[in-house]
């Protein structure tokens, strides 16, 4: 008879254990959680200038409050720098307010 390979259930324990299984072979470490993976996506795609919308939808969520609520400081920085090109393209509206 032939042997079947396990099944892997996906549950939240299954996921930790194959994830420090993983880390410990490429010797980063056994601490690492599911979420930081999600964050570091977040980050990543952000830091990319990934629209919010596309970013909520890849990580599963209904719409962008959660993602914005969840992830912030991760978006601060995108954020920031859209604040900073919209100042660019139509002038800083408190420069030209204090003069």
């Amino acid at each position: 008879m032939k042997r079947r390979r396990a099944s892997f259930f996906c549950d939240a324990a299954n996921v930790r254990r194959a994830l420090r299984k993983i880390t410990e072979d490429a010797k980063i470490g056994t601490g690492w959680l599911p979420r930081e993976l999600r964050h570091s996506f977040v980050s990543i795609m952000s830091g990319q200038g990934v629209p919010l919308e596309i970013i909520a939808d890849l990580v599963g969520h209904a719409g962008t409050s959660v993602t914005e609520a969840v992830y912030r400081q991760q978006l601060r920085p995108v954020i920031t720098k859209s604040a900073h090109t919209m100042d660019t393209v139509f002038g800083d509206s408190r420069r030209a307010e204090s003069e």
